[in-house]
């Protein structure tokens, strides 16, 4: 099997729908902040808007976001960005009516014609992932050399021995050019590498060592004592695990701060909107996202996530979002996103991890 990107269709702009269309209304912000009334709001699809006779796409998108028009481009911001006088798009209809088009189907995903009753039509624990593997290992062969792939994590995966061992080939032989996670995935991932547990207990065998339940915040503490994680890692002679292996191959990483965390680690970014600026430049020009068991850290980059992306030729491709759950709730909560090219998959992420490094070779 080899893959192949969908190719981008272009809506018809010599249709009447499109040369009859007036001008998108453009009507300055109020107030820093603040958007005017029936400000438009940005969906995942492409969306392109009638500027001066010209019909103009949104090159960089995020759904729940307004568009600015400013230096003859379409601009998309979160309303927090919005500056008095920005001059923003208003008008909630999406056919034309109000020079504003959302193309849902330019990358023809839409399904072929399905009975109206039939079995397993959604996905499960019991549902066949046999081809969805096979078209992933493909996808990650192709992003590998064409995309960006993200990975956002959940401690989970730092939990076990095999699954830590196995997403550090991925890193090592490069299917991995991002990862988003918080707090909790590199203070267990680090523990797991510098005491061998993972909240006290063994990442191998999962037993409890005693006294084991101090072992995260022994871990937080040495790494603050050297300053930062890249220091402790040298001095404590650490040499293996996902946040070694990152540091290793001068991979980003984003780890964004949460209420509940224990210490935390330096590097977490606690202010939740500079998090989120940080994992925004990790996602602007991410072509493949791969969310793994962390229900609220998936949600936050799927709603940052559009369905296109405009590749360093110039083209507008797919973006492809997978979510991997042992919950069928989150996994297929992230699934609904309109899209057909976000896909879940219900499973244990530490048995994915090593699946998937194992089906390309590299566990």
């Amino acid at each position: 099997m080899s893959f192949k990107l969908r190719e981008y269709v272009e809506p018809n702009f010599n249709d009447s729908k499109f040369l009859n269309a007036p001008n998108a209304q453009l009507v300055k912000a109020p107030k820093d902040h603040v958007a005017p009334e029936n400000y438009h709001a940005m969906s995942i699809y492409p969306e392109y808007f009638k500027i001066d006779g010209k019909w103009l796409l949104a090159k960089q998108s995020r759904m729940d976001c307004v568009a600015i028009y400013k230096n003859d481009e379409i601009h998309v911001l979160e309303f927090r960005n919005i500056k008095k006088d920005d001059l923003v798009v208003c008008g909630r209809t999406e056919n034309c009516e109000e020079g504003i088009y959302l193309h849902t189907n330019g990358f023809n995903e839409t399904s072929e014609d399905k009975d109206v009753f039939a079995f397993r039509m959604n996905r499960s624990r019991e549902t066949a992932f046999s081809r969805d593997y096979d078209e992933f290992y493909e996808l990650l062969k192709h992003e590998k050399q064409h995309g960006k792939i993200v990975w956002v994590l959940g401690p989970a995966v730092s939990f076990d021995h095999d699954s830590k061992y196995a997403f550090s080939k991925l890193i090592d032989n490069g299917y991995v050019h991002a990862m988003l996670a918080g707090n909790a995935l590199a203070t267990h991932d680090l523990e797991g590498s510098y005491l061998s547990t993972a909240l006290g207990q063994d990442i191998y065998t999962q037993e409890s060592i005693p006294n084991g339940h101090y072992h995260h915040l022994d871990t937080i503490n040495r790494v603050k004592y050297h300053d930062d994680i890249k220091t402790f890692i040298e001095k404590e002679n650490i040499s293996d695990g996902i946040i070694y292996s990152l540091e290793k191959n001068n991979i980003p990483y984003v780890l964004a701060g949460s209420i509940r965390d224990d210490g935390p680690l330096p590097i977490v970014i606690a202010d939740v909107y500079q998090a989120q600026e940080k994992m925004r430049e990790q996602i602007k020009d991410a072509t493949t996202v791969v969310c793994m068991a962390t229900t609220l850290h998936s949600i936050a980059v799927g709603n940052m996530t559009p369905s296109y992306r405009i590749d360093k030729y110039g083209r507008i491709r797919q973006v492809y979002f997978y979510c991997i759950d042992i919950s069928e709730f989150t996994a297929n909560k992230l699934a609904d996103r309109g899209s057909l090219s976000a896909k879940s998959i219900i499973t244990n992420a530490q048995d994915f991890v090593v699946h998937v490094a194992k089906g390309l070779n590299i566990y």
